[in-house]
């Protein structure tokens, strides 16, 4: 952990390179098909290796924040994994067990995101108040999610391939935004322009909204999905 080049950060690197490769992989092909199934098994693997090793690597380093966003981003892989694989739709302990992710860490960083902004410098750790804020908001929202599927006792037909696309989409935005903007010191210095390097993570963003509005407002999009 003393350097950029340990094994655990190497580890994390090329985590973080094979998740973009299949992420787009399993973006491109036509959903539901064996190519799409099994480019997001690898995207699958790939994204909990990055998110524990960045968990990890965030929290021994003091780095509340970035440990905090590889637990959720966690918690999004596994539980979009679950709902594709889960077509009856139904809901059990895990689901509900689950719930508990979210509640933490958009505690948590609310909580580190007040104790930024009443300190002197308006930071903690090195991240600014509003990061805090931002990305607690979002596993709060998240845990609304999961609140209200509960509630519903379960979800089914687009609801539940809206849910696994969104949770698959914001990992892999997560995962992009590391990579391409947390990891610029990996990128050739004439690559190393905002609009570049920002460039991936703003398609990934587009990407998501396209097949979720596709998904929810269309059926025959829906259809084509065939989860398993």
């Amino acid at each position: 952990m003393k350097n950029a080049l340990s094994p655990l950060f190497l580890l994390h690197l090329s985590a973080g390179s094979l998740a973009m490769v299949s992420g787009t992989a399993a973006m491109v092909f036509r959903k539901g098909s064996p190519r799409h199934r099994a480019t997001g098994n690898v995207f699958v693997v790939s994204m909990l290796a990055l998110a524990l090793s960045g968990a990890y690597i965030g929290f021994v380093k003091h780095q509340t924040l970035n440990g905090m966003m590889g637990v959720l981003t966690t918690y999004l892989v596994a539980t979009a994994w679950w709902t594709a694989r889960n077509r009856s739709g139904t809901i059990g302990a895990l689901d509900a067990m689950a719930l508990l992710v979210p509640l933490a860490v958009g505690g948590c960083l609310w909580y580190y995101g007040l104790e930024a902004a009443s300190g002197p410098t308006g930071s903690k750790g090195g991240y600014p108040a509003p990061a805090y804020f931002i990305f607690g908001s979002l596993a709060l929202l998240l845990a609304a999610g999961d609140v209200r599927m509960l509630a519903r006792r379960g979800l089914s037909g687009t609801r539940r391939i809206a849910r696994h696309l969104v949770r698959m989409g914001l990992a892999m935005f997560v995962a992009a935004g590391s990579f391409f903007l947390g990891q610029q010191q990996v990128f050739p210095e004439s690559l190393r322009k905002p609009i570049l390097l920002s460039a991936p993570v703003f398609l990934i963003v587009l990407s998501m909204l396209f097949w979720w509005i596709r998904v929810r407002f269309t059926r025959r999009a829906a259809d084509a999905f065939a989860l398993s």
